[in-house]
């Protein structure tokens, strides 16, 4: 009778162990999706900025007419934005534009005193910085997430399980190639 329990205790432990594996694959995903969704809201708070941006605009538009079509353009990239699918290049394009305007209204402000002065303006400012200091965490954790669901889809024996059941592909994390560029030493990452 011993004989019998011994091979059905094995089998019923990597079965579980199998359902373990599996239930964690699904749940790294699911961080994933969750990571990459705050991602996008954070990037998409700055949707609420934008109407003080270009009241900003409006009032200086005699002195920099680029500022207008610089927020309608971070406007457009902010819709592209999509909690269901993961483009990392369309994020990156964003922050580009943010990047691009913010160096558009700061030149714009160097040369206008009234505007630097104005408390709309400074208020702006402040909040699109908060904005970018809380977008950059969000992807922090978003690209922690990443490595986690990889580490999860990558290792013996969790790679088993994927390969058979799940079948979930490696994800890639957010990468900017703006600042990328600024650095000499590129790691041979495979």
């Amino acid at each position: 009778m011993l004989e019998l329990w011994i091979p059905l205790g094995i089998i019923v432990l990597v079965i579980i162990i199998g359902i373990v594996i599996y239930n964690g694959i699904v749940s790294r995903m699911n961080a994933v999706a969750r990571a990459w969704a705050d991602v996008v809201v954070q990037e998409r708070q700055k949707n609420n900025i934008i109407p003080d941006l270009e009241k900003i605009a409006a009032q200086y538009s005699q002195y920099e007419s680029s500022i207008m079509a610089k927020v309608t353009e971070l406007r457009t990239s902010l819709n592209r934005l999509n909690t269901e699918d993961m483009d990392l290049a369309t994020l990156s394009e964003t922050r580009t534009k943010t990047s691009s305007l913010l160096s558009g209204l700061y030149a714009v402000a160097e040369n206008n005193p009234d505007l630097k002065a104005s408390s709309l303006y400074n208020n702006v400012m402040a909040e699109i910085s908060e904005q970018q200091e809380n977008i950059g965490a969000a992807i922090r954790i978003f690209n922690q997430n990443v490595e986690d669901f990889n580490n999860g889809i990558e290792v013996i024996p969790n790679s088993l399980i994927n390969s058979m059941f799940n079948k979930k592909r490696k994800l890639k994390t957010f990468s900017d190639a703006q600042a990328e560029s600024g650095f000499e030493y590129r790691p041979d990452i495979h």
